[in-house]
């Protein structure tokens, strides 16, 4: 273990991204505010589940890029048919064969989906669903379920604490409705003018309950509703078919991403022929501008997709995932009962979608003692938000990192007996990425943060 890490390099260039980049990163996941404040390495190249920043640390990696990587960093297979497609050209005026393969091979693993069409990112293919919804139904209203994250548009953030710029009026008909509670979303749906319910089939740390996904699946088509699914954690995390083949529930649409294509950019829109369709040209209704872009059909990420799809094939990823998981989960577990904080730190959800709960002294969920676990397991050399594992986090890796975890444990441990992180945490505790104020962790130094 390495327990002095300098992070110099990382400081100068996050300072750097400050004066050029709002928020300092161009997702606000990755911002210097969800890390120790002087603890947030800016990486260089990534392998396996291993990661180099600026000032040469290595550090065992979990979260994967938000949850995208599931097969390791710089996966050979991937690189490599990254590398032959490029060589052909990227983008072009016409569908390329790259566009029908990659389809066909979605469609296989979805067989509950007529068409799909590929896009960038997460956001464009939710807010697409949405705009079919509304068409089929000719009803404005959308019901999400509550839970963490849909969208960056403006009908999903206008309902969060970072909702500034968005009119009032387009929040308003976004409403929302409780997990796992099938009277909540009748009653949601009673009023009649709910085009779609948009809801992730479970969550890490939440599943649904015997009988809980084919009562919304009835109460939608009784209210003429459509059903859509957000896979963009649960594919090919909790099975390459995502969530709805591990609970055998059809949505109307489902929208996919992070994972696809093991890091490369790509989403996508998938469902119901009658729906799709409506975004083509064998429809006779009005057309609905579903999905255009640019570069949602180029070559490399298409590529890097069914390079995903043939290792979910050739081999188990998931059960890699899962198994890591479990003996983080154990170790760790195991830790924290050593050092009597099992109330205090506690690792949570899906082996595959690990994340770690912290409480102060009092029991109270804390971003102070977040901050300090981060902070010392940084100094372990882990690096992570989460215990999202990959394929690639092997056994060698675990034991690492309930080593790391383990010292990390014995600081906190100090902190709960003086009740306090101070004189132990450096700088000001982690915030919510989506928040109102950039306070606390307003960047300029703790001087210029007092709202």
């Amino acid at each position: 273990m390495i327990s002095h890490r300098s992070f110099e390099q990382s400081n100068r260039l996050q300072a750097r991204l400050h004066d050029i980049v709002p928020g300092g990163a161009h997702t606000y996941a990755r911002g210097s505010d969800q890390y120790p404040e002087f603890m947030a390495p800016i990486l260089v190249r990534g392998k396996g589940c291993r990661v180099w920043d600026a000032d040469g640390n290595e550090f065992v990696e979990y979260g994967m890029g938000l949850r995208s990587v599931t097969l390791g960093h710089a996966y050979p297979p991937v690189i490599d048919a990254v590398r032959a497609a490029v060589a052909d050209g990227v983008s072009f005026s016409r569908p390329t064969v790259h566009e029908l393969a990659a389809a066909e091979d979605f469609l296989r693993l979805v067989p509950g989906a007529d068409m799909v069409k590929f896009a960038k990112n997460g956001s464009d293919a939710t807010t697409a669903a949405v705009k079919v919804a509304r068409a089929v139904t000719g009803r404005p209203k959308i019901a999400i379920c509550e839970q963490p994250f849909f969208s960056t548009d403006d009908w999903f953030i206008g309902t969060t604490a970072m909702s500034g710029g968005i009119p009032h009026d387009t929040a308003r008909d976004t409403v929302r409705f409780a997990y796992n509670d099938l009277a909540a979303l009748a009653q949601t749906l009673a009023s009649d003018d709910v085009a779609c319910v948009v809801m992730e089939a479970a969550t890490a740390t939440v599943e649904p309950q015997p009988g809980y996904l084919e009562g919304v699946r009835e109460l939608c088509d009784r209210a003429g509703t459509l059903l859509v699914f957000d896979e963009m954690i649960t594919g090919f995390r909790w099975s390459a078919g995502g969530a709805q083949a591990v609970y055998g529930v059809t949505p109307d649409l489902s929208c996919w991403g992070k994972a696809m294509g093991n890091g490369f950019p790509l989403s996508a829109l998938a469902g119901r022929r009658e729906f799709m369709e409506l975004g083509g040209l064998r429809t006779d209704r009005d057309r609905v501008f579903l999905l255009s872009t640019t570069h949602g059909p180029e070559t490399a990420s298409l590529a890097a997709f069914r390079a995903v799809v043939q290792a979910y094939a050739d081999d188990d990823p998931i059960a890699k995932m899962e198994h890591s998981g479990r003996l983080i989960a154990d170790g760790i577990t195991a830790a924290a009962a050593e050092f009597g904080l099992s109330a205090h730190v506690q690792v949570v959800g899906r082996p595959s979608c690990l994340m770690f709960v912290t409480r102060d002294a009092r029991l109270a969920p804390s971003q102070a003692y977040r901050a300090l676990f981060l902070q010392e397991l940084l100094r372990g050399g882990v690096l992570g938000q989460s215990f999202v594992t990959s394929a690639a986090h092997t056994e060698h890796d675990v034991a690492f990192t309930v080593e790391a975890a383990g010292a990390a444990l014995r600081v906190y441990r100090r902190a709960i007996e003086c009740q306090s992180v101070e004189g132990l945490l450096e700088g000001r505790p982690v915030a919510p990425a989506i928040r109102r104020l950039a306070y606390p962790r307003r960047a300029g130094g703790a001087g210029r943060s007092t709202p």
